[in-house]
């Protein structure tokens, strides 16, 4: 169950929103945010906020790749798979993160720390190949910077 101060926050953008609709991806990612990712009891809260059915707002948590109906661990590598990035190497800097981080894209690290995930797109395509981890893109990788880049978030602390 959501905390009170959540319900009443997300509860007001609803309301200030043009439509239910477009309050949706906002509500689901504070959702996500509250559980760690969009749990079905997140979705019921979700579809009752925005007076929506559970179908509708399950539509709309499948086809946003950044709403995770899945448990995700506290760091998620996103590698974009976009032709920009394939074509400058972005297959090779997923392959390089497989290896180093010993899973398979769409998996957590046998610790719990990492999820890696291919992407359609970061929007970033004159930078590529791109990765993006938390909220925060890198551009030019390559196999070597990412895995410095993906160390170093490793052992930084979840908050940080």
């Amino acid at each position: 169950m959501i905390p009170e101060l959540l319900k009443t926050n997300l509860e007001k953008r609803v309301a200030d929103a043009v439509t239910n609709r477009e309050a949706a991806v906002d509500t689901m990612k504070e959702l996500q945010r509250h559980y760690g990712w969009l749990t079905d009891e997140a979705l019921e809260e979700a579809a009752q906020l925005l007076g929506l059915s559970p179908l509708q707002v399950e539509e709309l948590a499948t086809f946003y790749e950044m709403i995770y109906r899945r448990p995700v661990a506290p760091r998620i590598v996103h590698v974009c798979d976009s032709i920009s990035c394939w074509a400058s190497g972005g297959e090779t800097l997923l392959k390089s993160l497989t290896q180093l981080l010993e899973i398979e894209p769409g998996s957590t690290t046998a610790d719990g720390a990492i999820t890696l995930l291919p992407c359609s797109c970061l929007g970033n395509c004159g930078e590529a190949p791109c990765m993006m981890i938390g909220e925060k893109q890198y551009g030019r990788m390559t196999p070597e910077a990412g895995a410095e880049i993906v160390a170093a978030v490793r052992d930084a602390s979840p908050g940080s």
